[in-house]
């Protein structure tokens, strides 16, 4: 989606022909007031908190049932908001059914811990909501997103206030649309919209809200925490991405090159663990870089519901822009465009913002254009010699979020899958999601783990209660 304000609305561009799609109020700093209240008022009287966990998770399958019902609908919007291809798009929707369908069965079955007992008492823990989350969520997987976050802060009990990116508004009130109908009560799922550095940031300093719960870029995610911090609330924070992706000699390579691409080229490299860095071992550099190159130069560029699209449009006029500029900054540093390096030509593309699968090496390890984050379809090939080199270059960025290993090593694969500094590993595969499994990242990729039952967790503070079984009373010294 590419966004023009018109006298406080957002308008709805879809990147792939240029069309407005559709307009968006932009929230006032008095609604988000009447908004913040309306959700403590569903937080305290609704019951929500106090409902039997059995009983939240029949309304979060519910809201399952009820994204199904509308996947096709929905897969379409997110399509023509962002410009994924639309069988990307309806893998996303089957995302966030699996995300709500997931956490309604966390929620019946979560067990807290009765504690080794030092003394003459039970102790045993319980988990308390935070009140009301701040849920702000990226541009670029809108509905898988939302579904991420909002389902685990509601099966912990909580009132959510969700803010999409302005770059991709129309899911978000989808999603809150459904939640009411599948009997969510009122006021414990609303939409803010607008831009990040306003309501945004507005919503983040309230004091109404009680926990934050940011995806997105480095620079926000230190702003957010900056002003969490100062606050005193909780904050997670999934950050950006460096990811390398190593393929080692005797890695089997066809199955290698072809992970590389969809790692990097998948959703026009607009997702926050693409393998952006391909490091390859010295002896089958030359072999890897040339069939990568011979498969992007393959790929289908196409409108997100032609036929047998692989890779779309970026998501919007101005990131196409950003992305251009950080391959224009790498041609300045020495990197060869060994492929793409541009917009496609031809009248199909001429009205989308469209941007081919571009290969660059040639660059030292700590070239600005291998060290940050292009987030679209460029991917940055260097080579090393051994593993002591590989993990020095591959752990040498701010970044820490994933990185994938190819070898038929079992034991080279541990040392290094240990050694990296990712949350996410993959070995021998690439790019594999799953709701039960926590993701997250390290150093500059954030904080907090999403998904699984620790994504559940996040939205909740653990509480420790004592039940006394003395005998006499209590002595004022032991």
């Amino acid at each position: 989606m590419d966004i023009r304000t018109k006298a406080g609305e957002l308008v709805s561009i879809n990147p792939a022909d240029g069309s407005e799609v559709a307009r968006v109020a932009v929230t006032t700093p008095q609604e988000l007031d009447a908004i913040v209240a309306r959700a403590q008022k569903a937080y305290r009287e609704t019951g929500w908190k106090e409902l039997m966990p059995h009983k939240r998770a029949e309304v979060l399958h519910a809201i399952a049932n009820g994204l199904l019902a509308e996947k096709e609908t929905l897969a379409s919007l997110q399509m023509r908001d962002n410009g994924k291809p639309i069988s990307e798009c309806r893998g996303m929707v089957d995302y966030a059914v699996g995300t709500f369908r997931y956490y309604a069965s966390v929620c019946e079955t979560l067990e807290t811990d009765v504690t080794p007992r030092r003394g003459d008492y039970v102790s045993f823990t319980v988990l308390e909501p935070y009140g009301v989350v701040a849920a702000i969520t990226p541009w670029n997987s809108p509905i898988m997103n939302d579904a991420a976050k909002v389902a685990p802060a509601l099966a912990a009990g909580n009132a959510v206030i969700l803010k999409p990116s302005e770059d991709a508004p129309l899911l978000a009130p989808e999603l809150v649309r459904i939640a009411a109908a599948a009997g969510l009560p009122d006021g414990l799922l609303q939409v803010v919209q607008g831009y990040g550095a306003d309501i945004g940031a507005a919503l983040v300093a309230h004091k109404g809200v009680g926990m934050i719960s940011f995806t997105g870029g480095t620079a926000t995610g230190r702003a957010i925490g900056r002003v969490a911090g100062e606050r005193i609330v909780p904050v997670a924070l999934e950050l950006g991405g460096k990811s390398p992706h190593v393929v080692f000699a005797d890695a089997n390579l066809e199955h290698a090159v072809a992970a590389v691409a969809a790692g990097i080229f998948g959703s026009s490299g607009q997702s926050c663990v693409a393998g952006s860095r391909l490091l390859v071992e010295e002896s089958v550099y030359d072999e890897v870089v040339t069939r990568l190159v011979e498969r992007a130069k393959r790929i289908v560029v196409a409108a997100p519901d032609a036929k047998g699209v692989e890779v779309g449009p970026l998501a919007s006029f101005h990131h196409r822009d950003r992305v251009h500029a950080f391959v224009e900054r790498a041609r300045a540093e020495g990197g060869r465009v060994l492929c793409g390096g541009s917009a496609p030509e031809g009248a199909a593309y001429e009205t989308g913002a469209y941007y081919l699968p571009t290969v660059i090496d040639g660059l030292p390890h700590d070239a600005l254009s291998c060290q940050e984050e292009a987030f679209g379809p460029v991917l940055v090939v260097l080579p090393f010699k051994d593993e002591a080199d590989l993990v020095a270059k591959a752990n040498g960025t701010d970044f820490g979020l994933a990185c994938g290993i190819w070898t038929e090593n079992f034991k080279k694969a541990w040392r290094t899958g240990r050694a990296l500094e990712a949350g996410s590993v993959w070995i021998n595969t690439y790019k594999q999601s799953v709701t039960s499994t926590p993701f997250g990242g390290f150093k500059d990729s954030g904080i907090g783990r999403e998904k699984g039952i620790d994504g559940l967790r996040l939205y909740a503070q653990v509480k420790s209660m004592y039940f006394g079984l003395h005998e006499n009373p209590l002595p004022i010294a032991k």
